[in-house]
Formats: structure tokens, sequence, C-alpha cells
């Protein structure tokens, strides 16, 4: 029997299919709602490390290591998930993916011991894999040619969702204990469903009929001139993803140790933060659909470096507006790096946004167990000293080519 979603949302699959140039609201609101459900799932573990590391007598560097187990197992399958379904389109893998998130979740709420929260921080990384190339193939399906749009609104869903992790974690799992992680399998289950009604106007979209035939290649610019461009972009994304680290991982415990904030003051002001980061997001697609890729990659990657300087010489008062500031700005990077560079390479959706969310979620785990050991080598405060001159590698956007120009002189 069909429910209500499936009639009104994705019931409707193949007409909606039948014409790829129509923007599917519905569809990119479904989608974008169960990466929120998703990635609230993911900032809830990075939230809980607080707790954890009381319970474990953890380390910074085995807090780290945890974001590496998850974060590399999820970087190294995304490429290779997302260059796999571009050939050969799985449209029920997303479910499948999120039941790997599920069991991950569930494992954490009891695990015993440090070895059993790797496992289960693996688990969630093999969910990620899964869900975020061939979701953000979705989002370009259903974007009707507004590709930044469709991006943004895909990645604002993640990043509500990420900001959502940090509040629940305070109000539910840091009053109640490690079992109560288990509650948020409720989330994890109501994506299976959505994400099942997704798969269906996947499977009948022109778009994955046509997989095996598509274009490889950009038709102006050279193999080497895409290698060059390519490069710099995953420097871009190394400068956005490391210092993203420093914050997703490290801020709660830099806001107990320079200010002396309780726990749950300081994941408000994470929550505050990563909120900053889903409005960020959503602005930096459209813009990029309007004036070029280009210019939203040169302000929000280099144009965020004054703020990241200041940051570690301001009070909290201070540090509340900069991080702010830093959250939108630098977030609106990534859905034009992501468009841009699916169109450096026509034909691999799949994967490139493997590829880039994969880099994403690598680089943060590296970044966090890299930052993990600084800080127990040095101090909290250092790292953030360190890492303010991070987006000053945004001096590179220089080296990219204007795809913009080149399409209007072909």
């Amino acid at each position: 029997m069909e429910t209500s979603l499936d009639k009104r949302t994705l019931g409707a699959a193949p007409p909606a299919a039948a014409s790829p140039q129509r923007t599917v609201y519905s569809v990119l609101g479904a989608i974008s709602f169960t990466h929120m459900l998703n990635d609230m799932i993911q900032s809830l573990i990075l939230a809980i490390y607080p707790m954890l590391k009381d319970n474990f007598s953890l380390s910074f560097g085995q807090i780290g290591l945890i974001t590496l187990v998850y974060q590399i197992t999820a970087s190294l399958l995304q490429p290779l998930v997302g260059s796999y379904t571009d050939k050969h389109p799985k449209p029920y893998s997303l479910p499948v993916g999120m039941g790997f998130t599920l069991s991950g979740l569930l494992l954490m709420s009891v695990a015993p011991n440090f070895g059993v929260l790797l496992v289960a921080a693996a688990l969630v990384g093999c969910g990620s894999s899964v869900f975020h190339p061939e979701s953000s193939r979705v989002a370009r399906m259903a974007s009707g040619g507004k590709h930044g749009m469709a991006q943004s609104l895909f990645q604002v869903g993640g990043n509500a969702g990420s900001s959502l992790g940090p509040l629940l974690a305070a109000l539910i799992v840091i009053p109640h204990g490690q079992r109560s992680i288990a509650w948020f399998s409720v989330a994890a289950l109501v994506a299976i469903v959505v994400l099942t009604q997704i798969g269906r106007w996947y499977k009948h979209h022109p778009a994955t009929k046509k997989a095996r035939g598509a274009q490889v290649g950009h038709p102006t610019l050279s193999r080497s001139k895409v290698l060059v461009a390519m490069g710099v972009l995953v420097l871009l994304v190394f400068s956005k993803y490391f210092y993203l680290a420093s914050i997703n991982s490290y801020f709660t415990f830099y806001l107990i140790d320079r200010f002396h904030l309780p726990i749950q003051a300081a994941q408000i002001h994470l929550f505050v933060f990563l909120a900053a980061v889903a409005a960020g997001t959503m602005i930096g697609g459209p813009i990029g659909d309007r004036i070029g890729r280009k210019y939203v990659i040169w302000v929000s990657i280099l144009g965020v470096t004054p703020f990241t300087l200041l940051l570690p010489y301001a009070n909290l008062f201070w540090t509340g507006v900069l991080t702010v500031v830093i959250g939108v700005v630098l977030a609106s990077a990534f859905s034009a790096i992501l468009v841009y560079a699916q169109e450096l390479i026509p034909g691999k959706v799949g994967m490139v946004a493997g590829l880039f969310f994969g880099l994403a979620f690598g680089l943060g785990g590296v970044g966090a167990a890299v930052l993990g050991q600084l800080a127990d080598a040095t101090s909290i405060a250092y790292v953030y000293k360190v890492c303010s001159f991070l987006p000053l590698i945004g001096v590179l956007t220089v080296f990219l080519p204007d795809l913009e120009r080149r399409k209007v002189k072909a």
C-alpha cells in the first residue's frame, strides 16, 4: 500500500522523471530532509565526545582517532561507490546505506570499551560512504539545471542536521547517558522509509538509463588543465575541512578550557556555529548559479581569513560573533566547489561527489587526529592559532579556469 508521501511527493515519479529540465522541489526537499537526519546522527557522535572522554578515560588523541576511523571509512569508500554507480545506478542503495548508520548508532549506545566505539564509528562511516555520493546524484537529477541551488538545498539539510546534533546531545544524551544514543535510531528508521521512496523516483529517471553513455572529460579544457584545477580544488577542500575539524571536534573543549563554560553551554555555542554553517551553505549555491562559482570560492575561502586570525584573541562575546561569521562565509564554498568539479568532469557526477565528500570526511578525520595530537602536546588555544592561517590557501583560486566564460565562447 502506498503512503501519502508516495502519492504527493514521490508517487508521481515517472512523470517528474520524464521532464529532466524541471526542478523537482519535492524530491530536493525529501533528499535534503534525509540529509538532515543523516548528519544529525553524525554530529551527535561528535557532540558527545566530552561524555565519552569521561566515561572511557580517553585522551585527545583517542578522541581524534574515533573521528579518523569514522571519516576515513567514509572517505575511502565514497569515490568507489560513486564511480561504480555512475556506470551501474543502484536506486535502492540509499536505504541500505542508512541501515549501516542505524547499526553503528545502536552499537555505540551499548559499546563497553574503546575498541567497540571504533567499530561503531566505522559502521556510521560506511553508511555515509553510500549516502553522500548517491544523494548528491539525486539532487543533481532533480535540479532542472539549477545545479548550485540544488546542491545548496541538499547541503543545507545536512548542515541543519549537524547543528541539531550538539543541541540534542545537550538536551538528551548528556543528562541520560550513553544508552540514550539508541533513541536516535528512530531518525534513521524514518530516513530509511523516505529513502526507499526516493529510490522509486530515482529508478524511473532518464539519467538512470543513460548512465552508461555519459560524456566523460571537459569539452574545451585539456586533461592537464583539468588535473591542475582538480588539484587546486583538493587543496581548497583541505583548507576548509582542516579548519572545520578544529571547530567540530574541539570547539567545546576550547570554550571549556579558555572561558570555563559548562559542557552544555559550550555545546550551545557549537550549535550556533553549525547553524551559521547551514545558513552559509544555502547562500553559496544560488549565488554561484548567478555570478559564477569561482567568485564564490574566492570570497568563501580567502575572505574568511581576517576572522579566523582574530578568533584566538577574542573574548567570549566576540568569539561567538566571529564563529558565526566564519561559519556563514566558509560554508558557502562547498556547493560551489562540488558543482565546479562536476562541470570539470561531465558524466562522472557520482565519482566527483564521492571524491569531494570523501575528501571532506577524510581530511576532517585526519585533521581531528593531527589536531588532537597537537592539543595533547601543546594546548587547545595553540591549535586555534595554528589553524587560523589555513584559509590563506584560498589564494590558489587564481589558478582555476573560468568555466562560465568558456561556456559562453562554446
